[in-house]
């Protein structure tokens, strides 16, 4: 009888002040939003979107304010030097956010689930890449930005620097795909080179030595980080983790920390996203010579692509999301400007691919599971502006050298151009390397091509974005078509923890255990009841 009234004290007393400060906590957050309504509450949560568009344009302003005075290399330097630690920064997330994110969400997933997610992913880059190359071969034969007297004033390009071709270009990507090496794959990337040999052959009739020179392909490695490689190195190893049941409880809870540390990182890191891409910009613009002179020659060229991006990131990309998803695209839009801003600062998706993670999942709700899967993937072979890019150079160096492309030779740069996007790397200004390859194709002159590096720091941001973007609209897709093998998986991680959960009881209570019953843990007294 005494413990009876000993435990209902003790409920009384012990119990009741955490309900009542429960009450209060409750009742003061309520307060607080109450107090934080109209502009004051949307300020506080668009405060860093406010900052990144004012770092963009104060870099802005700064870079074309300062070009009349004609600063040394070394100011310039020191302008942009705070922009080069942000970039550095973002790139040294990039490795461990990649690893922890693919790992641990094809582990989440059976084999079966991330073969599917993969298909709808592949297939989806590809329909949108092809449908940049139309779109650039449309907007360039409409526009027409090249002409001759243009190549007049433009001056002759430069030879290439090296033989190239096709062929090459996927062989090197399987290459890079099937790593030989994993660590290596950390810092270099595969490809191949032609070397020239030669070869001394001795003349019988006349007694001499002949020399003569061959090129003879050859297998290199480059600086880089061979980002496909580790991609597929990630979903092999998670996807095989995930069949292993109870063993592998430890390692994908490592990876599952691992990327939770980084995105708390990347947090962090957010908060300087206003001045790094102020003084990017800034030091971008203070560093080009003849600024006016460059833009003025190709103005019409780089609205050409300017315009095929702005038409498909707000009408194409748009209705897709609008007829999959049947959701406001615009919202899904705006809420990733941040992201969209940083892309164009840095020109690498590679280097917004952290923020994009964070606003994908916080702000954004996409499921993990997707956004860790689609967006690393993406990253390296989703390249929609890139083939915009591609396909619009391709024509208007044609024009410009006056050669007229027939509809068979429009056909021919529209899928070459979507090849040389899924072979393209996600670092600055890799198209112009692409376009070589694409102008081969249809016998252009590719020495043209070094005509357009003085240009290719501005278009190369646009078209930037374009990729960007094109990973998250592909993950918001991925998503509602594999909403019921979604759900599907929910219900056996569901069952399996319900399955756990009453093998971990006693034999006394789980025998008595009904299919709705509710199981009652008191940890103090480490006992357990049915209620």
């Amino acid at each position: 009888m005494f413990s009876c009234f000993k435990s209902l004290f003790e409920y009384l007393f012990a119990k009741m002040p955490e309900d009542n400060n429960t009450v209060k906590i409750e009742f003061t957050e309520r307060s607080d939003k109450k107090e934080m309504t109209g502009v004051r509450k949307w300020l506080s949560e668009n405060l860093l979107l406010l900052g990144t568009l004012c770092g963009v344009a104060v870099g802005a302003i700064i870079g074309f304010g300062l070009r009349p005075c004609k600063l040394s290399d070394d100011s310039i330097t020191l302008i942009s030097y705070p922009g080069e630690l942000f970039m550095r920064l973002l790139k040294l997330i990039i490795l461990p956010l990649i690893i922890s994110s693919l790992v641990a969400g094809s582990a989440s997933l059976n084999a079966k689930l991330n073969g599917r997610i993969a298909v709808r992913t592949l297939v989806y880059f590809l329909c949108t890449s092809v449908a940049n190359a139309i779109l650039g071969v449309t907007l360039v034969t409409i526009i027409h930005p090249g002409h001759p007297g243009l190549k007049e004033a433009l001056g002759d390009g430069n030879e290439n620097r090296g033989a190239t071709s096709m062929l090459d270009s996927l062989l090197d990507l399987g290459r890079n795909i099937v790593a030989d090496n994993i660590f290596q794959a950390t810092f270099q990337q595969a490809h191949t080179a032609y070397v020239n040999t030669s070869n001394v052959v001795y003349n019988v009739e006349n007694g001499t030595h002949e020399v003569t020179e061959t090129l003879v392909r050859q297998i290199n490695y480059r600086s880089g980080t061979n980002t496909l490689g580790i991609v597929f190195f990630c979903l092999i190893f998670g996807t095989i983790l995930g069949t292993l049941g109870e063993k592998s409880k430890v390692v994908i809870e490592f990876f599952t920390v691992t990327f939770e540390v980084v995105m708390k990182f990347v947090t962090g890191v957010m908060w300087l996203t206003p001045f790094g891409i102020s003084s990017v910009i800034a030091g971008k613009i203070l560093a080009v010579n003849d600024l006016a002179l460059v833009i003025s020659n190709l103005a019409c060229f780089i609205a050409t692509v300017v315009l095929g991006v702005l038409i498909y990131q707000l009408i194409f990309m748009q209705l897709i999301y609008l007829v999959f998803v049947r959701k406001n695209p615009f919202k899904f839009y705006v809420g990733l400007v941040q992201s969209t801003c940083t892309a164009f600062a840095t020109a690498s998706t590679a280097a917004a691919l952290p923020i994009t993670f964070r606003l994908m999942t916080e702000n954004l709700k996409i499921d993990t599971r997707i956004t860790r899967f689609v967006l690393p993937i993406g990253c390296n072979i989703n390249m929609d502006g890139t083939a915009l890019f591609v396909a619009i150079a391709s024509c208007f160096i044609a024009q410009m050298n006056g050669i007229t492309l027939g509809f068979g030779e429009l056909v021919t740069v529209c899928f070459t151009s979507t090849a040389a996007s899924f072979s393209s790397a996600s670092v600055p200004s890799a198209a112009l390397v692409l376009l070589l390859m694409v102008l081969s194709s249809i016998d252009t002159p590719t020495q043209d091509v070094s005509l357009l590096f003085a240009v290719d720091w501005i278009v190369d941001r646009f078209r930037t974005t374009n990729n960007m973007l094109g990973d998250c609209y592909a993950a918001a897709v991925v998503e509602v078509l594999s909403k019921k093998e979604l759900m599907a998986a929910d219900a056996i991680m569901q069952e399996s923890s319900e399955y756990d959960e009453r093998n971990s009881l006693p034999n006394s209570i789980s025998k008595e255990l009904a299919p709705g019953d509710i199981v009652i843990r008191d940890e103090k007294r480490n006992g357990t009841s049915k209620l």
